[in-house]
């Protein structure tokens, strides 16, 4: 386990335990007797953890609680006393405290804490270098919607892809939107500023090809289903490859190439000259968090096309939406909500769920719509919400949730 952790305490051999501690369990440690020790390290680019003791001489635990919110009000601050009174604890909650322990702290419960701290910490680091880049004009960001695990790896990894200037395989089931990757990977490649050029397996004879390589010149060409190419356009392809081509080609499939392979309707050479780097576009029933994401952008996308104020979207319809496989993918989500902002009516169907699943997928929505309304400030989603602020963080880390994702500035 890795991650940073300032520990601040006018104890010596305290603040020295809790450090041999952590640093044991894996952890970077920062040690400090005092706030006007403490107060250099606290930045909004501090990715870790503060750890403070709440009575101290002068600026006590509680001042130093103040002043992390007032750098940054999403900086977990973890907070120790000796007293064990609950008017005390309820009072560092109220202030934004992520956790509140009593001295002397078990370190298998110190270091649970610490360790939920950090991963909510890593979710904030994560989600505003997303926005930054987003903000530089990233075609990940701008293209590839969704809040989840699978989603921030998807775009990452289109990013490292573009960065090459070899051929790729990008594999995703029907609807996926395989020829959407292909399309960020050109825009994020140095050939950017080239054409784009897509088309269909299906439609590629020998002349089709030279021609669609013609246009795209220094630039990308995507060939959608790859294996449907006739025999004497995969080897005319392979023999273009071999010989050297300006144009980067980026191949498409939503099948299982290597079996085409082994069944001969594709050229073995060709799958390995292709087959340099992959991308893998993950289905929605891999990533359920990110379907209540892309449907409020396609909603918004077909309102605004059909001159139409968006319909609401209420926790009902996106648990409904979330409790569905989508075995059409992005593609299908898409054409539901363009049916949805059209007002047609059973366009989102009724999906029996079991009572908890039912109340985890209200649960989410509601949160959601909170940190929509909140523009993603999370102590003021926490406050309309009425909960905890450690409540609320295991409730975002638990669902997978961003607050940073939900801001607009």
């Amino acid at each position: 386990m890795t991650g940073k952790v300032l520990i601040v305490d006018d104890d010596r051999d305290l603040r020295e335990a809790l450090g041999q501690t952590l640093d044991l369990a894996g952890f970077e440690t920062t040690i400090a007797s005092a706030f006007i020790e403490a107060k250099d390290v606290i930045t909004r680019d501090f990715a870790g953890v503060v750890i403070t003791d709440m009575m101290m001489p002068g600026r006590d635990g509680f001042h130093l609680l103040d002043y992390a919110a007032s750098v940054d009000a999403d900086l977990p601050v973890i907070v120790l006393t000796g007293q064990g009174s609950v008017p005390s604890a309820v009072k560092a909650i109220d202030r934004g405290a992520f956790a509140y322990l009593e001295k002397p702290c078990a370190s298998e419960d110190l270091i649970a804490h610490v360790g939920k701290a950090l991963q909510a910490r890593k979710i904030i680091v994560q989600s505003r270098q997303l926005k930054r880049d987003s903000e530089k004009g990233d075609a990940a960001e701008r293209l590839l919607f969704g809040i989840s695990p699978e989603a921030l790896a998807l775009r990452e990894q289109t990013r490292t892809v573009a960065r090459t200037n070899v051929e790729v395989i990008i594999t995703g089931d029907p609807g996926a939107g395989t020829s959407k990757i292909a399309e960020v990977i050109h825009l994020l490649s140095a050939a950017a500023h080239h054409p784009f050029v897509k088309r269909a397996g299906t439609a590629l004879t020998v002349e089709a090809l030279d021609e669609a390589l013609a246009l795209a010149g220094s630039g990308t060409l995507f060939i959608d289903e790859v294996v449907n190419l006739s025999p004497a356009t995969q080897y005319h392809l392979l023999g273009i490859l071999e010989g050297g081509c300006a144009t980067r080609i980026l191949a498409g499939n939503t099948t299982d190439l290597v079996s085409a392979v082994e069944a001969g309707t594709l050229n073995a050479d060709l799958f390995y000259r292709l087959d340099l780097m992959r991308v893998r576009v993950p289905a929605l029933k891999e990533r359920p968090e990110d379907i209540p994401v892309l449907f409020r952008h396609y909603v918004a996308q077909a309102s605004e096309q059909a001159n139409l104020t968006p319909p609401e979207i209420t926790p009902e319809v996106t648990a409904r939406l979330m409790a569905q496989d989508w075995p059409g993918n992005a593609r299908s989500l898409m054409q539901t909500a363009m049916r949805f902002a059209m007002g047609v009516e059973e366009t989102v169907a009724k999906v029996d769920l079991g009572l908890a699943a039912q109340m985890a997928q209200i649960e989410k929505g509601l949160i959601v719509e909170a940190l929509q309304r909140c523009q993603g400030r999370a102590s003021e989603t926490a406050r309309q919400l009425r909960l905890p602020r450690k409540t609320f963080y295991d409730k975002l880390v638990k669902h997978g949730l961003r607050a940073e994702d939900f801001r607009s500035d």
